[in-house]
């Protein structure tokens, strides 16, 4: 993960990689997303008997953050 100051100055940095730009988040929607269950609850006894409900809270919260592209979307095991 790297914070930059704006959208513009990610863009500049040498290995920022063209087309990951729906990657991008603001930092309010960043902390969103880590404040969720899937990472709030990581410590518990019952987490990975609970990380599918976990995750589709995480599912739900990138949807409401508005990032719904390809690049969010989870990717099939090879």
């Amino acid at each position: 993960m790297n914070l930059f100051r704006s959208e513009e100055h990610a863009k500049k940095w040498q290995g920022f990689a063209p087309g990951s730009e729906e990657g991008l988040l603001v930092l309010k929607d960043l902390v969103k997303m880590f404040s969720g269950p899937y990472f709030q609850r990581r410590l518990d006894p019952d987490w990975m008997t609970r990380s599918r409900e976990y995750a589709r809270a995480m599912g739900a919260t990138i949807q409401e953050i508005g990032k719904t592209g390809p690049f969010w979307r989870p990717k099939k095991p090879a």
